[in-house]
């Protein structure tokens, strides 16, 4: 019988890609994919280590999966449970001393190494979450299952910047770029199984410095871009998360003459105040911030912009939480996202002794969330009776309705006569009508 196995991704969009190669690799082993723990002969939790409270989370749910476990125990069938990711990484060998029953605990650098883990795992738990000298891209199968219409390319991984809240750089290493003939190599085969759209991915993705294919130099992000712009049925092309410091000339004209490349990106600021940006350690000042925003408007002007902020960050006053919501109104999102601070353990903010107290914080995020949101509703709206390409990409939650996304990111709902019209559109672009926007979505009607 073949095994099966099931792995759930918390976080980024760096973790459903680690989970898409772990899968490639437990394939190699007879594994199949399992739709639930229920089903599977291997649970693994692919973790991520942002968020407050993250590890708890985890705990939580292997308690849940270690009571299946027990019971798998009782009846024969012996189920197996992994721990990945960055909360791996971060709790290494209490993970175990906390979670005895676990079989596998690997970090992020070394889910390549799974058959021997899962090998030495018979005899009882074993851990890696060393960050191995060789590079895990070498040691990793071809995707060969056929995949979704828009899929994500590790091109770049690690954190050479230190920002003072946050914990990438001590559980994803330093920064990373794969050879570029390799990354070119996999959005050949991801399009030969289907994917119309790929999204490039990094912690630190528009620091790519990758080998040429000739060897003789490095190519950044841009050039990459333009090479994989080339290669045939491959309709656009994305890249997240960048940060302010690492956006070259090369890259802003790539938005503008690259017609693959499309007008969205997400570009993390994080505070709209000098000081706090100082104290955080981002090495990139407001005005720095604004010139970037206005070079790629004059390169690409219908370009559309979406960040992160981070509100209560230690020191932070009124008149800074001012500046954030002024650089807000300046710029204008059409999607963002906003948290409150939370300590990290093991980063430098955590150990700062002005910490905002947490009721300041709460009320600080409700005025950004609603100017947000009212932006990101004003971006919509704007749409309204717009005729715009569409990338369709699956059956939506209702019968007859077909979900796709404009070059914006912008999710679209479209109501076809059948199922077969429904199928036939996916992969497709097509020019669609929109008859109404909300917050998060659009509805629209193909277009003649």
């Amino acid at each position: 019988m073949n095994k099966k196995a099931f792995i759930k991704s918390y976080g980024c969009q760096m973790n459903v890609y680690d989970s898409a190669r772990m899968a490639d690799v437990l394939a190699g082993l007879g594994y199949g994919k399992a739709a639930g723990p229920e089903e599977a002969d291997l649970v693994i939790l692919n973790t991520c280590h942002i968020r407050e409270k993250a590890a708890e989370k985890v705990y939580s749910e292997l308690g849940r999966l270690r009571i299946l476990k027990d019971q798998r125990g009782r009846d024969g069938t012996p189920l197996m449970l992994g721990v990945a990711g960055c909360v791996a990484q971060a709790e290494g060998e209490e993970m175990l001393r906390r979670a005895p029953y676990l079989d596998i605990v690997v970090g992020p650098q070394a889910y390549h190494r799974l058959p021997d883990l899962l090998a030495r795992a018979q005899h009882g738990s074993a851990i890696d979450t060393e960050f191995p000298p060789e590079p895990k891209f070498d040691f990793l199968p071809a995707p060969s299952v056929p995949g979704a219409v828009s899929a994500f390319l590790t091109v770049q991984e690690g954190c050479d910047k230190f920002c003072s809240f946050c914990v990438v750089p001590y559980t994803r290493g330093a920064e990373f770029s794969r050879p570029a003939s390799d990354v070119i190599d996999e959005a050949r085969r991801l399009v030969d199984l289907g994917a119309r759209e790929i999204t490039l991915l990094g912690q630190n993705v528009n620091a790519y410095h990758g080998a040429a294919p000739d060897g003789a130099a490095e190519w950044g992000l841009g050039r990459l871009i333009r090479a994989l712009a080339e290669i045939d049925r491959l309709a656009r092309i994305r890249y997240t998360t960048s940060h302010p410091r690492d956006m070259d000339d090369a890259l802003i004209t790539a938005h503008g003459v690259v017609p693959q490349l499309m007008p969205y990106l997400h570009l993390p600021v994080q505070s709209g105040a000098d000081r706090i940006l100082r104290a955080m350690n981002r090495r990139h000042g407001v005005d720095d911030y604004l010139d970037i925003i206005d070079r790629l408007r004059a390169s690409r002007p219908d370009i559309a912009l979406s960040s992160d902020f981070i509100v209560g960050h230690p020191g932070e006053t009124d008149k800074d939480f001012t500046a954030t919501l002024d650089l807000v109104r300046r710029v204008g999102f059409a999607q963002a996202y906003s948290f409150k601070y939370s300590p990290r353990p093991g980063t430098p903010a955590a150990t700062e002794s002005d910490q905002v107290p947490e009721d300041v914080k709460s009320e600080r995020l409700a005025v950004l969330h609603d100017l947000l949101e009212e932006q990101q509703r004003s971006f919509n709206r704007a749409t309204e009776g717009r005729v715009v390409p569409v990338l369709f990409e699956r059956a939506g939650r209702r019968p007859r309705q077909v979900t796709g996304r404009t070059p914006w990111m912008q999710a679209v709902h479209v109501e076809v006569a059948d199922a077969n019209t429904g199928a036939s559109l996916a992969g497709a672009v097509a020019p669609v009508e929109i008859l109404a926007a909300k917050t998060n979505s659009l509805a629209g009607r193909i277009a003649a």
